[in-house]
């Protein structure tokens, strides 16, 4: 055993954080599959987000664990959005730090809940969007940030930059099997 995290990208942070975004985007980049929490959720539970959460928080919170458990499950290499509460979970805060390469994405309140507001599942954002993102980002980013091996700004970063910063830290982490044709297509691209 080498001692390298698995070769699976974790993405992380709230909703409307990019998380969807940048997976799809990296999932093309690599040829790796995108495991989205939503399809995890529904696989492991049976039932969508929006059901468990006019059902309750908890119910809402075990399913997300259940999706975690079932996404860290999955192959390698592989990239998991993680839903933006399973950081909450000290138990699964551990499975986090030994899942491969966590990747904290946020943005600031206001940006955030413009984005989610979007969201089909997202109930308690209707009253106070930014007032409950900005509460839930208070309480959760230090958790995020104990878990993270790299973060990015989605506001602040496009998305062409902050996936070569992802595809740079997997390289530095063992997964170059994974990324060899990626990185030689880079390095000849730079000649």
């Amino acid at each position: 055993m080498t001692g390298n995290p698995p070769c699976r990208v974790v993405l992380l942070g709230m909703m409307g954080s990019g998380k969807t975004t940048l997976g799809l985007a990296l999932s093309r980049l690599t040829g790796w599959p995108y495991h989205d929490n939503d399809a995890l959720l529904a696989a492991a539970t049976g039932s969508t987000a929006r059901d468990l959460t006019l059902e309750s928080t908890a119910a809402l919170r075990d399913a997300e664990a259940a999706a975690l458990r079932l996404a860290l499950r999955q192959e390698e290499p592989a990239i998991v959005a993680a839903a933006a509460g399973v950081v909450l979970d000290e138990d699964l805060r551990r499975a986090l730090r030994r899942a491969g390469t966590v990747v904290w994405l946020h943005a600031p309140p206001s940006v955030l809940a413009e984005r989610a507001r979007r969201g089909p599942h997202r109930p308690w954002l209707a009253a106070d969007a930014e007032g409950w993102m900005a509460a839930a980002s208070a309480e959760r980013e230090p958790l995020y940030r104990s878990v993270a091996d790299l973060d990015v700004d989605t506001d602040a970063e496009q998305p062409g930059p902050a996936i070569q910063r992802i595809v740079a830290a997997l390289s530095g982490r063992g997964c170059e099997q994974w990324l060899r044709a990626l990185l030689d297509e880079t390095r000849v691209a730079c000649v």
